[in-house]
């Protein structure tokens, strides 16, 4: 059992709850933005982005954005919190396609980051990293530079499906993609790098020979980390198992094989975890002969997890297919480009504005099944902004050790250089399923107290606070299901 907590405390500190913070503000599609730092109420906001697929984006404890990459016509891009090109960023390669960037800090805490890209798949194979300072000497102070940049770490052919996710020990990273090969040989390879304050590991692979390597797959993190799932567009589907202390991937659980003679009528395209894991939603693309693209519904509990499929929206031309994603007020954002029948709509014309580009959906109650998880089209207006088929790939940047792991063992970490702002409080890991930990900007005064209710409003649990303490970890392996 995992549980989503939304905290109202008796603390004396003022200022707005958040959660997630770095991971608050989505940039995206054309000039398109999400700020996620009240929960409650996230709001579009104007980015300088002209991108279709691939993009990513990091903000500070205070939810403060820092800076975002986008690719575009074969070029990686990177943007300071003004919206203007960074110092020193131009020009880097790219591939142009949809998850293909991450942004990992420096697990030593200096106040820099790794921007991890992919170049051209056939042309200029492999992954490549930047280093991001934002400790400025040349640019404006706070807003960053590119100090290194073009730096292989392998020249292997890459998939579309760069993620990355913090190792046990709540420090360093682990960086995860897959194989890709223009023969399509059988061999359904991950690639693993490990991040630490002495740099980049070496690959460590992991065969599985029971799907094709091709340049378009994806893998997607369920939120405790634990399990990976895998799509491609010959209709495979599959979860394995993840140990963030190890970083090995192992235990394929097959839901689909892939196709392997026409028709390939099972084209997936992305894919999304509910917040407490228990349902999976896939999108599905109108390539391959077919004439819809579909949002999926799997019950992830279900004994044929197959079977248990549920068709939540359909759309042909002009509605193209796009990304979902988990967003950090625990609902999940569908992505849906305007393709007008006989123009090339990337990039969009000035005319090309409507509602299938101005619009997200939104799954508002992901870990119900059917109707209940309350799917909305096009109900999430940009502000006047348009979306292409991408939507951010942020790691989560805020995730903490795996505690009382054998790998939790990391102390006096340095901590991270962005502090909480005046009168915030940060709250990790949300949703949780072991152990919360509160971290205050102000040490709490005197009859301090947290105070945990459940979603019929009786409070399940009381901890009173030490005065002058700034942090607090607690159980909740106590609390009902």
């Amino acid at each position: 059992m995992k549980y989503k907590f939304i905290f109202i405390l008796s603390l004396v500190i003022t200022g707005e709850i958040k959660a997630q913070n770095r991971n608050s503000i989505w940039c995206f599609g054309d000039s398109a933005g999400i700020n996620f730092s009240n929960i409650n109420n996230p709001v579009p906001i104007t980015t300088a982005m002209r991108g279709r697929g691939s993009c990513v984006s990091i903000a500070d404890d205070s939810g403060n954005l820092m800076f975002y990459s986008n690719t575009y016509s074969y070029l990686t891009l990177v943007w300071n919190a003004l919206n203007d090109t960074m110092t020193n960023s131009y020009p880097m390669g790219g591939g142009g396609w949809y998850n293909e960037l991450q942004i990992v800090p420096f697990p030593d805490g200096q106040n820099k980051y790794y921007l991890f890209y992919q170049n051209i798949a056939g042309f200029i194979d492999g992954i490549y990293y930047a280093i991001i300072d934002m400790n400025t000497v040349w640019g404006t102070p706070g807003l960053g530079e590119v100090i290194i940049k073009g730096q292989q770490i392998t020249n292997h052919r890459i998939a579309d499906c760069l993620q990355a996710v913090k190792h046990g020990n709540g420090r360093d990273w682990w960086l995860i993609t897959k194989f890709a090969d223009t023969n399509l040989t059988t061999l359904n390879r991950f690639i693993v790098f490990l991040v630490t304050p002495n740099g980049i590991s070496n690959p460590v692979f992991y065969d599985f020979n029971d799907a094709t390597d091709m340049d378009f797959q994806k893998i997607i993190f369920n939120t405790a980390y634990t399990k990976i799932m895998c799509l491609n567009i010959l209709g495979y589907m599959c979860e394995f198992d993840f140990d963030r202390c190890s970083g090995v991937i192992s235990n394929p659980h097959v839901i689909y094989p892939e196709i392997t003679t026409f028709p390939y009528n099972r084209v997936f395209w992305e894919g999304a975890y509910s917040p407490d894991d228990s349902v999976f939603y896939a999108t599905t693309s109108r390539a391959s002969g077919n004439n819809y693209g579909y949002l999926l519904q799997y019950d992830l509990t279900a004994t044929d997890i197959s079977a248990s499929c549920d068709t939540l929206d359909s759309a042909t031309v002009p509605i193209g297919t796009g990304a979902v994603r988990l967003a950090p007020d625990g609902k999940i954002y569908y992505s849906r480009a305007y393709e007008s029948p006989g123009v090339n709509s990337y990039p969009y014309a000035d005319s090309m504005y409507n509602y299938i580009n101005m619009n997200l959906g939104v799954i508002n109650e992901p870990d119900n099944i059917g109707a209940a998880c309350n799917y909305q089209p096009f109900s999430f207006y940009l502000g006047g902004k348009r979306t292409y088929y991408g939507l951010p790939n942020n790691p989560n940047y805020d995730l903490g050790a795996l505690a009382g792991s054998v790998c939790d063992t990391l102390t006096n970490l340095t901590p991270d250089p962005s502090p909480l702002g005046e009168g915030s409080i940060k709250v990790f890991p949300n949703p949780a399923k072991e152990k919360v930990r509160f971290e205050y900007s102000e040490p709490v005064s005197e009859n301090s107290q947290i105070e945990v209710y459940d979603n019929l409003g009786v409070m399940v649990k009381k901890i009173i606070l030490t005065k002058g303490s700034i942090s607090t970890t607690f159980s909740i392996n106590d609390l009902p299901p």
